[in-house]
Parts: structure tokens; sequence; C-alpha cells
């Protein structure tokens, strides 16, 4: 890559990985400017600073390159995707975005991949793979500059596919910007992320890009049972696939049984009618697999390969995740952390639990408060008993974040115990056999964020130290 005749070296918005003749594009972020940090970036060697207007506390050396452009994230985004070879522009890349499903429909294209004799990368919550190699996620999605480095590696290893989750913040901050997607899929879209988007509209429309970027040979795969779905329907010139239960789609889910150990389905497109029979849970997981299969289609996957990689999927880390040895109880461990997502998982394990339903969760700090009392409502009207605790209240009290949640509860079926280690001891203790208890909100994660510090925990781990400890 050259900028002004230069050899470049890399590029990048963290001023801190800048070196020698690196590029640095100076990104005016949520909370931190890049333009900041233009005099560190020099002092490492950068030789190109990137700038949307002339710094004017800054006077930049003679042998540094100071260019101005009218947006520095979608520079970063076109840069990184020339400076890495154009990666994805031979990895078919497919974007998944939506409120809820994204990581494990993630999970399943790379299963079906993977099962047709393709080699497939993920990009997403629980972390960045490929080819053995496994990268701790920073983000959902990450940066530009990382992002298409990681697209890179890949195509060195001869990756064929890779399913990336995209979030509505990467849209919004243009950081797939840059990124060829072979097609896109469309989950639902529900209560989430108002905190920085301020409206559900906006929050659409920061998902929607994804589907008004894509160019007319790539695929558009739509939940056509999501009237936001239907919206994006009309904003996409690309070639669309729907998928749905309720209303007619391209890509159906019919003849559905629930068991408490199985889900049978008949799946349905053109040319296309097999029986799939999943370990998946629920409702929403039918649509998640629907989308997988609708992917799998318009890469021409043949419906044998859909099937068996679907059946032999056994489950996402931390997605109704059963936790063993629970001495007659069911224990399950999920990420649901929306409103939607909680109700979801709830009224799936209704139907298959003998006893009662306990549910322990909390809600983020510094993260959309609306869905506070919500979530309250919801827990409570739903499961026969709720402990209420903190899930990663960052710089916020997490007392206070309780009381939000309690703002939506008119049931007295309910207990408040801030620690989430003493709160899941207590619901352990409350439980009997027969009866289910479900840990909600932080799914996989082994870590709760308090203030400024990172501590060490696992819900599974807090769960299995009460089970070892019963008598």
């Amino acid at each position: 890559m050259k900028v002004a005749d230069r050899k470049i070296k890399g590029i990048t918005s963290n001023s801190k990985e800048v070196k020698k003749d690196f590029v640095f594009v100076a990104v005016k972020g949520s909370r931190r400017d890049g333009n900041l940090f233009i005099r560190e970036a020099i002092k490492r060697g950068a030789g190109v600073v990137v700038v949307e207007k002339p710094p004017s506390t800054i006077t930049v050396p003679d042998k540094v390159t100071l260019l101005e452009v009218d947006d520095c994230r979608k520079f970063l985004g076109e840069g990184a995707h020339k400076f890495y070879g154009r990666p994805s522009e031979k990895i078919k890349v497919v974007g998944i975005t939506g409120t809820n499903g994204k990581t494990t429909i993630s999970y399943l294209v790379e299963a079906i991949a993977k099962k047709s004799g393709a080699e497939c990368g993920v990009i997403g919550t629980i972390n960045y793979r490929f080819k053995g190699k496994v990268i701790t996620a920073t983000n959902t999605t990450p940066g530009s500059g990382i992002l298409q480095g990681l697209l890179k590696k890949m195509l060195a290893q001869k990756v064929k596919y890779c399913a990336m989750e995209v979030s509505s913040h990467a849209l919004d901050q243009e950081r797939v910007w840059g990124v060829n997607f072979g097609a896109g899929i469309f989950t639902n879209l529900t209560q989430d992320h108002l905190d920085y988007h301020k409206s559900l509209e906006n929050y659409f429309l920061a998902k929607a890009r994804l589907f008004r970027a894509l160019p007319s040979k790539s695929f558009a795969i739509i939940n056509n049972d999501d009237p936001y779905g239907r919206r994006i329907r009309k904003l996409t010139a690309a070639r669309v696939l729907t998928y749905g239960i309720d209303r007619k789609s391209d890509i159906m889910a019919k003849d559905i049984r629930f068991g408490s150990r199985a889900t049978e389905f008949l799946l349905c497109a053109p040319g296309i009618k097999t029986k799939i029979r999943t370990g998946l849970a629920g409702r929403y997981n039918i649509y998640n697999i629907l989308a997988a299969a609708a992917w799998a289609i318009s890469q021409k996957i043949s419906a044998a390969k859909i099937k068996q990689a679907v059946e032999d999927f056994k489950n996402v880390p931390g997605r109704l995740e059963r936790v063993e040895g629970a001495k007659g109880r069911d224990i399950f461990i999920d990420y649901a952390h929306t409103p939607d997502a909680l109700f979801n998982v709830i009224n799936t394990l209704r139907p298959v639990v003998k006893g009662k339903i306990v549910v322990v969760f909390g809600c983020g700090g510094e993260r959309d408060k609306l869905k506070r009392p919500l979530m309250g409502k919801i827990a409570t009207e739903l499961a026969e008993l709720a402990v209420i605790t903190s899930d990663n209240p960052r710089s916020e009290e997490p007392v206070r974040i309780i009381q939000d949640i309690e703002e939506g509860i008119k049931k007295s079926n309910y207990l408040l115990i801030p620690d989430r280690a003493e709160a899941i001891r207590k619901a352990v203790a409350l439980t009997r056999p027969g009866d289910c208890l479900l840990i909600a909100g932080k799914g996989h994660e082994d870590y709760q964020v308090l203030k400024n510090k990172i501590f060490k925990f696992s819900d599974r781990k807090a769960v299995e130290k009460c089970l070892k400890s019963m008598k």
C-alpha cells in the first residue's frame, strides 16, 4: 500500500499499535478522540497521519505526510482492505446481524460449511477462530484493521467461508466498511442498545446498513416473520432469500414437534423436503437453523449435508447450556440479556419442566436502562421465582441497577441479592429435583466488570461449586 508515494508497513487507529512507517488514522470515537493521540503516533514512527481536520495544536514534522479526508472511519476500512490484499474479495463472507441469534447462526454456518468439506472461519462474540486457531474476542465485530488482518490470515490458510457477527455498533461506526459481503443474514429486531442508538428506529437503520450495501450478486437472507425483516427486503439490491415459520417463505419449518431432549421439523425449500431432528431447544433455535440452512442453500450446499450438520450439532457455549450433575434438577446457563431473549428462553423451558422455574439474572451497567424493568417483569411473570443480581455493573452501582429492574415488577416472587455468586448459591438451594434453574445474562463469559476492574467469574463454575458442596 502506498500513500503519497510512501511505502506503508501497517495501518491502524490505535496509536499504541503504531510502528515505523505506519498509517495512523485519527478516528473520533464515542469515548476517545484519535486526534488526541497524533503526537504519540508520530513519536512511535507513523509515516502518514490521516485526519478530517488539520490539528491546530500540533505541528506535524515535514517527514510525516498529513492526509485530510472526509471520513476517517471509511478511510480506515477501505485502507485496511487494500493494505491486507482485499481478502474479502476471495473469501465468501456472510455477515449476520440482528438482536438475537447471531452467535448460534455463526456456529451453525461453520458446522454446515465444514460438513460440506470447506474450511470456515468465525468472527463473533465468543471468539475469532479458523483452522484450529482461537483468538479472544475484544468486540463482537472488531475494528477495521484487526478485521481485515484476520481475513488475510484466513485466506492464507485457505479458508473458503467466514461467518461474521455484525453488531449494530460496528455498522454505525463503519467497522465493516471495505468488507465485501457475499451474503447478509437478518435474524430479528427487538429492544437493545438504546443507550447508544437512542431509538428503536435508529437501531433498525444501523442494522439495515449491511443490506443497503450488499451488491446485486450477493444474497440477503431475511427472517420473513419479523416485521423489520420485511422492511429490509425493500431496502436491498441483493438477491433475497426469506425464511420463516408463520409466513410463506422460501425456506420454511413445518410440522414442528418439541420434545424434552430434541425438536423435530420438516425443512421445506424449493426442491427440498427433509426431516430435521435437533438437540437445540426452542422455536427461536428453529429460526436460527432456518437462517443457516438458507445461507447453505444460497451456496448450493446439499440438503443432505445441511441435515447431517444440524443433527450432529451439539450446542453453543453459554446458549441454553446444560450443567451436568445437577442432582435431579435441570440447570442451564444462557446468554439471554435482552427482554426478547429472556422471554424466549423461559418459554422454551416451560413445557418441559415438571416443577418450578427459578431464574437468576441481572442487567449490565452503562447499557440500555429501558430494558431493565421489562426484564424484571418478564422474569417474575414467567418464572415461579426470580433472583435478581449483578451482571457486569461497570461504573454503575449494582444496587441502583437492581432497583431499575425492580420497577417493572408487579408480583412478590423475587429476591434481591447483588452478589452474583451468593445469588446462584441461594437459587440452587431453593430448587428441588424436578425444578429448573436458569442462570441468564452472561452465558460464556468468564468475568465480571466492576468499576474499572475485571474479575474472574464463571456462572458455570459457581454452579458446579454449589452442587459439589450439596449433601
